[in-house]
């Protein structure tokens, strides 16, 4: 799969793992942990990114947490439509931009946003596409976040794969996300493994 179809496939994607299915799950262990991980590590009243937002059940949460400035990117249209159905404050509240980070973080400024983090987006970014992750750090004056499988369920991650497909339909990248930030000069400070994901906490130095 290349890094057209791979955007085409998410960008109109129904059904599972659509924006509707992620709206009908609403906030899980995920969005708790991304809120004590703001408590503990964030500034106060932090600008916000989320990259691959879907229809927002992450911010809805650290919005009805006190966090107001918020910002979403998904590339898929209908996130935001469906988010105005079943978060309509935040809709009301946030920032939202429709398209691939690929295309939209380059066009920030740098420092832009105290915070940005990811929940299960970046394991989908194609390998030709892997500079982005220091677009990620660019915009970021104080900590990234990244909340991705990394083996935790019995059906991902196994046997030493750089790729495997869920439900042999989409391609999931395995990289070791500890490796990928410090490299690029980012401390970690944080892992905490759930049942799904793993969250991993760097602050930018």
């Amino acid at each position: 799969m290349n890094p057209d179809e791979n955007h085409h496939g998410w960008a109109n994607r129904s059904g599972d793992f659509s924006p509707a299915y992620y709206a009908e799950i609403g906030p899980n262990e995920v969005s708790e942990t991304l809120t004590t991980v703001f408590e503990h590590f964030a500034r106060d009243d932090p600008a916000v990114l989320e990259v691959g937002c879907s229809s927002g059940r992450h911010l809805a949460h650290l919005l009805d947490h006190g966090y107001e400035n918020l910002t979403g990117i998904d590339l898929n249209d209908e996130s935001f439509e469906v988010m105005a159905d079943y978060y309509p404050q935040l809709a009301e509240t946030g920032t939202f931009l429709a398209g691939a980070i690929e295309e939209l973080l380059p066009e920030f400024p740098d420092d832009k946003f105290d915070v940005v983090y990811s929940v299960e987006t970046l394991q989908h970014v194609h390998p030709d596409d892997e500079w982005v992750f220091e677009e990620l750090a660019r915009v970021s004056t104080d900590l990234v976040v990244t909340a991705e499988n990394e083996g935790n369920s019995p059906q991902r991650g196994r046997d030493g794969d750089e790729v495997s497909y869920v439900n042999d339909d989409f391609p999931l990248y395995h990289r070791d996300w500890k490796d990928v930030f410090t490299d690029l000069g980012l401390a970690q400070l944080l892992r905490e493994p759930s049942k799904r994901d793993t969250v991993r906490v760097f602050r930018v130095l």
